[in-house]
């Protein structure tokens, strides 16, 4: 299994990962999609360790992470989001460039 070398391999590769979660999911139903969409707190509760880590906030522990951490937390969480959206729908990338298509269209400042 390699890594996507190009933006037209992440879907391939995000419907790999879930095909592979899919087949060894203990959950099903209703509660194996929400604990698929909670996961991402834990990932995000991770990017938040690392940041702490990597600037040194926790005196107890000191500079514990380094940027590079911080950076494939960051990865996890967006891998994790877009499983958790193929677990929605199998469109996903469908619903996930329409979304970015709105995002890039809106305005940056308030109306005047």
């Amino acid at each position: 299994m390699s890594a996507p070398n190009t933006a037209a391999g992440l879907w391939p590769a995000i419907d790999e990962l879930w095909s592979r979660l899919e087949a060894t999911r203990e959950a099903t139903g209703p509660d194996g999609v929400l604990l698929r969409i909670l996961k991402l707190s834990e990932e995000v509760g991770e990017v938040a360790e690392a940041v702490i880590g990597a600037t040194g906030q926790n005196p107890r522990k000191g500079v514990t992470h380094t940027w590079e951490d911080v950076q494939a937390e960051l990865c996890d969480v967006a891998i994790t989001a877009l499983v958790a959206l193929r677990t929605l729908t199998p469109q996903a990338r469908e619903v996930f460039e329409s979304q970015l298509r709105r995002v890039r269209e809106r305005p940056l400042a308030p109306p005047a």
